[in-house]
């Protein structure tokens, strides 16, 4: 079972229940939940007992996905996540098809602008297709978040379309839709040979 992985410049580790107050400081900061919450922090009470514990399940199933704390190089500290799983647990929408293995990210904003969340979501990209066997990747975001689609794009992914989810509670932006961006095994093997 793999714990770690190394790129260039990262080290991803798996999360584990001391990253809670990474995860506390990261969902606290209102740019990083700003396509998300509308910028609302993430209560730690909700972290602790219902997030953590669901990201922690994937390595109790024993498979090579869930999620990696992200630290550059060899310093320890905590920059965000990566998540490389499948069955998000999303809302089934009938305009996208989320079969396949989703690539996720959250950074810190002082992590923002780096490549970092690019360099990590190759590197788990390039381990499905070639380790797992994962026949597509796919992410989405919200429409008008250009540097999250920015990273999907220089990850290899391409948009493949806009929908519109049924929010219980909109955010500003949600008006103009989510994207969803995929790749498949045959796609990257196309341009990585």
């Amino acid at each position: 079972m793999v714990v770690h992985l190394e790129t260039d410049r990262l080290t991803l580790r798996r999360l584990t229940t001391d990253d809670l107050d990474n995860l506390v400081e990261l969902d606290s900061d209102p740019e990083v939940m700003r396509y998300l919450t509308g910028g609302r922090p993430t209560p730690r009470g909700w972290l602790r007992d219902e997030a953590l514990p669901k990201m922690l399940a994937h390595y109790d199933r024993g498979d090579a996905y869930g999620y990696w704390a992200l630290a550059a190089g060899a310093d320890p500290g905590f920059l965000g996540w990566v998540g490389f799983r499948p069955d998000a647990g999303l809302e089934p929408a009938a305009d996208v098809d989320r079969s396949g293995i989703e690539v996720g990210y959250r950074l810190r904003r002082a992590a923002w602008g780096q490549g970092y969340a690019t360099e990590a979501c190759r590197a788990l990209v390039r381990r499905g297709f070639e380790e797992l066997g994962v026949e597509r990747v796919y992410a989405e975001t919200m429409a008008v978040n250009a540097a999250s689609r920015r990273v999907m794009e220089k990850t290899g992914l391409r948009h493949l379309a806009t929908f519109f989810p049924d929010w219980p509670e909109p955010i500003p932006g949600a008006e103009h839709g989510e994207v969803q961006y995929a790749l498949t095994r045959d796609e990257w093997r196309s341009v990585n040979r």
